[in-house]
């Protein structure tokens, strides 16, 4: 009856903002597509809520935090661009156990401390050009009200009971394990010691009194809306994975600490003597963000989770079922990504290898790195962070081809101008027949088509979490652009011949329109490079939303908004080449 009571709850809680547009398996719900005038395709105002992790602040940030963070960016430009109310949070993680200890390491007081390397995220993000709205903090008010409010909920429903904890409890982890998550290994003294099977963290055996959340009461829900919801979980190798791990019976989860363990934590409300367990508390911060419990139905029904791989029993386990607990909705979607390793070996500081992300930025640039880790990033498998592979990619897809295409159609050789030239259809007719002197090719067609085809490709993988694809498909229609000016070679036009003219200022109308739709599209994962290319064409801000995706109204016999429209200041090369690392003597040698 309990269970049958919870979904039922969940069922009506989520009736008011059931989508009714959803892209396949994208957990990302629009309202139904309308075509503009001119064809292109705009979605209706709606909200959309994105989130990071709230990165734990034991360290400073690596690779994976501002991966995480980049993924959630670059969804909330985009659904910013097809014209949606976005929310984008993320924030620090400031209590537990782990920075207790870490603080009194550093001889300091633990807010101290926090505020410290929490102000180091907040660094990190905006040289990374992360355009959060909303910041928390576990340390804030805001916080511990909500967190308060919560377990209140929690509480008042039966869901919270006194009892004893006994089992396994990793620290560095702050997570509860069981037997079967357990094995040996010894420690650099040679000690043998229990370790999580996950992680490989040492734990240890702990007995204490405290509050217990009847989790077991949950799974049958968990398993249901699991397999009613396909696009809950994505990539779908990780839903997979929690329906696995549900198979199992789900013991009671341990949601405080004794207080005189654990002093840095809110405490449980009307009991002094517990703390708060830190994963309960850091899991509300999508509440207190969404506005809880005040203003929180607005937002939280467009909740999408942006998670890593290790944190995915938390996000996918404890957090829906304290969500059905408290009659809340269940997050539209819950967004994993695989790791990076360094050279085909794990990130740790024994081995010296941690990618500080300030450093790789100086060195790729922001938004080249930007571009590195979502061109190479795939979600469902660990990725390899190697700098001469990025600089490789960064040389050739940024500087060489996009650059190289972007400094030919603008050149004073042969746009003296400084214009977006008008197009000619005589030169460039709408069927596949032959123009001006038989100079178009069915190759011109595919590559036309190939970049109409373009915005529909992107989105799809946008939407996705395959960044990568996306590019992937940009950087492809980039080459098919720049063989089109090669197979003309405009260089070689007599602009003095009426004919050669207006071959000449087609292709570059086409070649510049060409660009727009680029940059237009790569705003998302480059804003700052796709900013410098808009710019760089005289394409205004107010024209580089998602439904200004029409390509070559000329073609169709539409009116370009562009034509004849002098282009924008020149401000030096695109993107210039970067230096490869020099190799030190150990890295030469090991090669």
């Amino acid at each position: 009856m309990v269970l049958r009571n919870v979904f039922t709850v969940r069922i009506l809680k989520t009736a008011t903002w059931t989508p009714t547009r959803v892209s396949r398996g994208s957990g990302f719900a629009r309202s139904p597509i309308r075509p503009c005038a001119s064809g292109c395709k705009t979605v209706s105002d709606e909200l959309h809520f994105i989130t990071t992790p709230i990165f734990y602040v034991n360290a400073a940030p690596h690779i994976g935090h501002l991966y995480s963070a980049v993924i959630a960016d670059y969804l909330h430009r985009y659904m910013l661009m097809c014209g949606v109310t976005s929310k984008f949070s993320t924030g620090t993680d400031e209590h537990g156990l782990k920075i207790q200890q870490a603080a009194a390491c550093a001889g300091e007081d633990p807010l101290t401390f926090c505020t410290e390397v929490s102000g180091q995220f907040r660094h990190l993000f905006e040289k990374c050009d992360i355009s959060y709205t909303d910041f928390i903090r576990t340390t804030d008010e805001r916080h511990r009200r909500a967190v308060e409010q919560f377990w209140a909920v929690l509480q008042r429903g039966g869901h919270i009971y006194k009892g004893t904890y006994e089992g396994w409890y990793s620290t560095q982890d702050e997570s509860f394990l069981t037997p079967t998550q357990v094995g040996d290994s010894t420690d650099c003294d040679g000690t043998a010691i229990k370790v999580s099977l996950e992680s490989g963290h040492k734990v240890e055996w702990m007995k204490e009194k405290n509050y217990m959340f009847r989790l077991s009461a949950f799974r049958h829900a968990l398993q249901r809306w699991l397999a009613e919801t396909p696009g809950a979980i994505q990539p779908e190798r990780f839903r997979h994975t929690v329906l696995q791990w549900l198979q199992d019976e789900l013991p009671d989860l341990s949601v405080s600490r004794q207080r005189g363990r654990l002093q840095w934590g809110v405490p449980v409300p009307g009991d002094p003597e517990q703390t708060v367990y830190v994963w309960l508390d850091a899991l509300v911060n999508y509440l207190t963000a969404a506005g809880f419990p005040e203003q929180q139905p607005r937002w939280w029904a467009a909740a999408r989770h942006v998670i890593g791989k290790d944190i995915l029993k938390f996000h996918a386990i404890y957090w829906p079922a304290f969500l059905l607990a408290a009659g809340l909705p269940l997050p539209r979607a819950i967004l994993v990504h695989s790791h990076w390793t360094v050279e085909g070996q794990k990130m740790s500081k024994s081995r010296g290898n941690v990618v500080k992300p300030l450093e790789a930025s100086r060195l790729l640039t922001t938004d080249g790195l930007r571009y590195f880790l979502l061109r190479q990033g795939v979600p469902d498998s660990d990725c390899d962070f190697y700098e001469d592979k990025a600089v490789k990619l960064l040389n050739s897809e940024l500087a060489d081809t996009l650059g190289g295409l972007l400094n030919r159609c603008t050149a004073l050789s042969l746009n003296p101008e400084q214009v977006y030239p008008r197009f000619c259809a005589t030169s460039f007719p709408r069927e596949g027949a032959a123009g001006v002197g038989g100079r178009t090719v069915p190759e011109d067609y595919a590559m036309l088509e190939s970049v109409e085809a373009l915005p529909g490709l992107v989105a799809q993988h946008y939407e996705s979490l395959q960044a990568y694809k996306a590019l992937e498909g940009v950087a492809a229609c980039v080459r098919h652009t720049n063989g089109f000016i090669q197979r003309h070679t405009p260089w070689k036009l007599d602009r003095g011949s009426p004919g050669d003219r207006c071959w000449l200022d087609t292709i570059l109308h086409v070649s510049l329109e060409s660009l727009r739709i680029y940059g237009i599209l790569l705003q998302p994962a480059v804003p700052l490079l796709a900013d410098k290319l808009l710019s760089r064409l005289g394409v205004s801000p107010e024209e580089r939303a998602w439904g200004n995706l029409c390509f070559l109204a000329r073609h169709r016999g539409d009116a370009c908004p562009f034509e004849g429209r002098a282009l924008g200041p020149d401000t030096g090369l695109f993107f210039p080449r970067l230096d490869r690392p020099k190799a030190s003597k150990s890295d030469s040698k090991s090669r």
